[in-house]
């Protein structure tokens, strides 16, 4: 049966090189690997002292790390690098848009481009180079891939100049799954014309199942989310259902764990309590998803305020020296 209705043409559109665009961030912006641009202060220092051992504990638990795409804006990538190199995480989930990111560094050593100035021409993310994601989100779906094994994989392989600062390739290379989550249409390589979104679909819904994977072996583990208000809560509150469906049937527990949100969002009163319907906050996904709903059986939950810029260096340093002093 066909469709009624009608469906924009895409071959219309014109898609300019990479080269044209200007860029709000650079290479220049990424943090040194032990760079610190402000000493935590004792709030962030006290509650980095409950992440870290965590963090730098080995054993089968998970130690999962959900990011948005502002994490890699502001400028942390080798930060996060360093962290996996370390084994501090064995799974790391991100968005769409953080591929992209991701991607476009690795590739020009450059990325983000003003919203506000190309929506008025109708120039934003039609730019040609980006779109070579979409083309190798077929190539996995048909070699049975997911979109961030693929995506590291395929930066590797191809040797993008910039491809040290990946996290993609530099988990990919360690070992360490990241999934990718995508919604159709979030993304600015959704409005090319080499767009496939039934290879979008099962990319990312095997990078889903993985995800859950990861999510049955949370027991005594943590789970981080950096800068992610809507997939990191979402994404796992899902995976988290289907991973304790199996586990109670199993006569296992998932409930003794930890989650940590790090991200902006001022929380007014106690982050551990949902606040009412009635008040705004109450729609904020992380905190009554990851810090009330799903520890309340028995795990724990913070919330780390501040700019990634700050708290993730801080994070990466709190990691490094427990570790030190757990190998003293």
């Amino acid at each position: 049966m066909q469709s009624k209705y009608p469906v924009f043409d895409r071959s219309r559109l014109r898609v300019r090189p990479l080269r044209e665009r200007e860029h709000d961030m650079d290479l220049g912006h990424l943090l040194a690997v032990d760079e610190q641009v402000e000493e935590a202060d004792s709030k962030l220092a006290a509650a980095l002292e409950l992440v870290a051992p965590r963090l730098a504990a080995s054993g089968p638990a998970a130690r999962i790390l959900m990011m948005g795409a502002h994490v890699i804006k502001s400028g942390v990538s080798r930060q996060v690098i360093d962290l996996l190199e370390r084994g501090a995480f064995t799974h790391v989930a991100m968005n769409g848009a953080g591929a992209i990111h991701d991607f476009e560094l690795a590739r020009i050593g450059a990325t983000t481009e003003s919203v506000a100035r190309y929506i008025r021409t109708g120039e934003f993310g039609l730019w040609d180079e980006t779109a070579i994601l979409n083309d190798w989100a077929v190539d996995g779906a048909r070699i049975g891939l997911g979109l961030g094994e693929n995506f590291g994989r395929r930066i590797l392989e191809d040797r993008l100049p910039h491809r040290d600062v990946s996290i993609l390739a530099r988990a990919y290379e360690l070992g360490v799954p990241v999934t990718v989550h995508v919604g159709v249409g979030y993304d600015i390589t959704h409005e090319h014309p080499n767009c496939d979104g039934a290879a979008y679909g099962a990319g990312s819904y095997r990078d889903f199942l993985i995800y859950t994977k990861s999510v049955e072996s949370l027991e005594g583990g943590i789970m981080v989310s950096l800068g992610s208000a809507i997939m990191g809560p979402e994404v796992y509150l899902k995976a988290l259902a289907m991973a304790r469906n199996v586990a109670r049937q199993e006569g296992r527990p998932i409930t003794d764990f930890m989650t940590a949100v790090f991200d902006l969002v001022p929380i007014q009163g106690d982050v551990h309590r949902e606040l009412p319907k009635s008040d705004p906050g109450y729609y904020f996904r992380p905190h009554k998803t990851i810090l009330v709903r799903t520890v309340a059986d028995g795990g724990q939950s913070l919330y780390i305020r501040g700019d990634h810029r700050i708290t993730v260096p801080a994070l990466r340093r709190a990691v490094s020296e427990c570790m030190k002093a757990h190998a003293g």
